[in-house]
């Protein structure tokens, strides 16, 4: 995926302080120039007086400087955006031959997910792990990312992100209908800040080797969620590769009972920026959750400001 055209640096960030003190208000400071995230600060300083914990980081791609962050070294629930580390270890194997992409692997291998995914809607039990691969990044199919964490190993996963270096970033568990005693309370955590690090690695062909951040930069290039963050693109969730309008966009979300979370990059003619936001908050009504996916939107817009 091609590097976005330089742009100047910006000039300040935007800082909040720990989001699950609702008593306190978080402290903003003035972005100078035209550029800034005031909109987000405000968004994000609603949301945490209401109680959520929320955290941000926002990274020029050229620079590496951050231009937007809050609460980002915080882990934080990231749901179905942790399984980025999976499609990395398996694109990584793919390219070092140890895994075969056409192996056939069976649906009934692992336990049945019912509350989600498309591949229990198909007729057909088996795929090739290459199409699991595409399925998972594409729809985040539960069923497509146990089979692929199953087949490497939670092991490896976990080594793999040891190997890129990210410390508070972790998939712990597979999907599951239900979550026991004896379960992990949370598919996977991560903070902010690595994961637009991750990001802005992958873009950058920095992960693990050129080829391999290709793969994965091609596989999460086809994901339909574009309902957070993404919403304020305006790209077609089906068909966002190639944009008439020259924006480069790749991204993954985490949903899950109170929380989101999404991670991407997106490039325009005048920038490129990485950025992670996670959203922890009580799901007590859907005017709660669409208050929480407003604040998602109006960090897509300024993003779209920022790279146009």
């Amino acid at each position: 995926m091609g590097t976005p055209q330089p742009s100047e640096p910006a000039k300040t960030t935007a800082m909040l302080r720990r989001s699950h003190r609702k008593t306190r208000r978080l402290p903003r400071r003035a972005a100078i120039g035209r550029r800034s995230f005031a909109a987000t600060t405000r968004a994000l300083e609603g949301l945490a007086d209401a109680g959520a914990q929320v955290s941000v980081h926002v990274k020029d791609l050229d620079t590496g400087a951050p231009v937007l962050t809050g609460d980002d070294h915080v882990t934080l629930p990231i749901a179905g955006l942790g399984i980025v580390p999976l499609l990395i270890e398996v694109a990584a194997r793919f390219e070092d031959g140890s895994l075969d992409p056409l192996e056939i692997v069976e649906r009934s291998a692992v336990e049945p997910v019912t509350a989600s995914g498309v591949w229990r809607n198909l007729r057909t039990p088996i795929f090739p792990l290459a199409d699991l691969a595409t399925l998972a990044a594409a729809t985040g199919d539960p069923l497509a990312v146990n089979l692929l964490l199953e087949r490497v190993g939670h092991h490896s996963v976990r080594e793999r992100i040891d190997a890129l270096g990210l410390r508070r970033t972790a998939m712990l568990d597979r999907f599951r209908d239900e979550r026991g005693p004896d379960d992990a309370p949370h598919v996977a955590v991560g903070t902010t800040r690595e994961l637009a690090g991750l990001f802005s690695a992958l873009v950058n062909s920095k992960v693990v080797d050129p080829a391999v951040s290709a793969q994965v930069s091609e596989w999460l290039s086809l994901n339909h969620d574009l309902s957070l963050v993404a919403a304020s693109t305006g790209l077609d969730p089906f068909a966002h590769e190639h944009d008439a309008h020259g924006l480069l966009f790749i991204n993954k979300t985490g949903r899950d009972r109170g929380a989101r979370a999404e991670s991407g990059v997106l490039g325009g003619p005048r920038a490129g920026i990485s950025y992670a936001m996670i959203v922890g908050f009580d799901d007590l009504s859907i005017a709660h959750r669409l208050r929480v996916h407003e604040a998602f939107r109006i960090l897509g817009l300024e993003l779209m400001e920022y790279a146009h």
